[in-house]
């Protein structure tokens, strides 16, 4: 993984805008995207936030412009559709367009660096983590009430993640150490302390068939439906612990170095997505782990190790960020069933710790890319930047977003690649950041230990804040 060792400088300028990068695999050659993807998954896109044909035809007449949201809403009072009702498709047509890019409003200021921070899938809660060992969870419904303050037992470093059950009972949390502790997030006790107001179990995730050393997890996921955990560590494994059986029930030796990410593809748990230190990502599925320590697929395109890894959750794209400054979109069937040479491309020294990346690597790639797209414009420096898609209830996934280390967070359209919002506020490298599965808010959290939202509408802006009530009206009561 790599860590810095004291509060770090953030660079005085910011990247120039991003662009989508299409790139032939195994050519060496690296041509600029025309206006959208050639790819099923620009249709796909495209389909889950096109508006209906009659809407159009009601509004500009022209599909590649949005339509009017007043004439959409006269379409619907007229019924067009004959449903009575918008699709999930013109919800997200509308509602895409207005971007959590005011602001921002504080939501907590800590004194150490936040490494953490993501809302619960139904966004009534927000969990941040932070190096001094605390854990807030925040009711977003009650003004953004501190609902519990968690001190983490036995912490190594820093929380390096931590990850709230899909019930909502449960969060665990994971630093520099094979124990993983777990919390009761439900319970009455707003001050959590381990074994003073509340046990704190731990899990452990050393295996006695490999020694039992010790090492640190990077990452750790619940599956859909909370009876599993898995992890990615310092000791180049995949681990899945059985919660139910409160055992350790698989380990992969998966890389050939730090496994910083990792994930399940989809609600049904079968894949598992990894990204490493050794470049790679590799897909690794459950039901034909015939071979010992092989995955189902590889995936090369990274110049350096990745830092994060979002599914889009239909077990075929994810998206990774990666210390060569960019985040790439894969589809998992381009990948290859073996792990390539080296082909020797890197002819410098560099530490993502502590050093810029280098000028001669900007303008390298990878000679056998098996990616769909890239995505350049932030930077990729000193702590694991995650990256994400934007929600599907409101924007049809139509957007990528991520921190970086320059101390803003960038949204990227998925298809044309465009930069279209740079949120700046932080003075040091924003890790994580969230944007509300059904509202149009973005939470950043950042090393200088603010916790802000952003939001489409300010409350000073009345015209704005109107529009939200009707969107909220039309919109979020009434849907598929």
């Amino acid at each position: 993984m790599g860590y810095a060792m004291s509060r770090l400088e953030i660079e005085s300028s910011h990247s120039e805008d991003g662009n989508a990068i299409h790139e032939d695999s195994c050519s060496g050659q690296t041509k600029m995207s025309s206006k959208n993807l050639d790819d099923e998954i620009a249709q796909i896109t495209k389909l889950k936030s096109r508006p209906h044909k009659q809407l159009v035809q009601v509004g500009t007449g022209r599909p590649e412009l949005p339509v009017s949201p007043v004439k959409m809403l006269a379409g619907r009072e007229s019924n067009y559709s004959g449903r009575g009702r918008f699709s999930s498709a013109d919800r997200c047509h509308l509602l895409s367009r207005y971007l959590p890019v005011n602001g921002p409003w504080l939501i907590d200021q800590m004194s150490s660096r936040a490494y953490v921070s993501q809302f619960s899938a139904d966004g009534s809660l927000f969990i941040a983590g932070f190096q001094g060992s605390h854990i807030r969870i925040y009711n977003v419904d009650r003004g953004w009430k501190v609902q519990k303050n968690i001190l983490a037992k036995n912490l190594r470093w820093t929380i390096t993640d931590t990850c709230l059950s899909p019930d909502q009972r449960y969060l665990v949390y994971a630093s520099m150490s094979p124990i993983v502790h777990i919390v009761n997030a439900g319970s009455a006790e707003t001050e959590s302390l381990a074994n003073v107001t509340e046990i704190h179990d731990g899990l452990d995730f050393s295996s006695n068939d490999y020694g039992g050393y010790s090492f640190g997890i990077f990452c750790a996921k619940f599956s859909k439906e909370g009876r599993e955990l898995v992890a990615g560590s310092s000791d180049n494994s995949i681990y899945v612990y059985d919660l139910e059986a409160n055992k350790l029930s698989l380990r992969i030796l998966a890389h050939t170095s730090d496994v910083n990410t990792v994930c399940f593809a989809d609600e049904t748990s079968h894949l598992i997505y990894s990204g490493s230190d050794d470049s790679f990502c590799k897909v690794w599925d459950r039901r034909c782990l015939i071979a010992k320590d092989k995955p189902a697929g590889v995936l090369t395109g990274h110049l350096e190790g990745i830092t994060f890894i979002d599914t889009r959750g239909d077990g075929r794209y994810f998206i990774s960020n990666g210390k060569d400054q960019t985040i790439k979109l894969w589809d998992i069937r381009k990948m290859s069933s073996n792990v390539p040479s080296n082909p020797g491309y890197r002819s410098y020294e560099w530490d993502y710790r502590w050093m810029d990346y280098p000028p001669q690597a900007k303008d390298l790639t990878h000679p056998c890319d098996q990616s769909v797209a890239t995505y350049r414009g932030h930077s990729v420096l000193r702590t694991l930047i995650r990256c994400y898609f934007s929600p599907a209830f409101s924007t049809g996934q139509k957007y990528i977003y991520t921190g970086s280390h320059n101390a803003c967070v960038y949204i990227y359209d998925l298809v044309s690649g465009a930069q279209v919002a740079t949120l700046k506020h932080h003075k040091s490298p924003v890790r994580d950041c969230s944007w509300h599965p059904f509202q149009t808010m973005l939470v950043s959290s950042s090393w200088d230990g603010d916790v802000v939202k952003w939001e489409f509408a300010g409350s000073g802006d009345r015209s704005a804040t109107s529009a939200k009530r009707v969107w909220t009206r039309h919109f979020y009561d009434d849907y598929e």
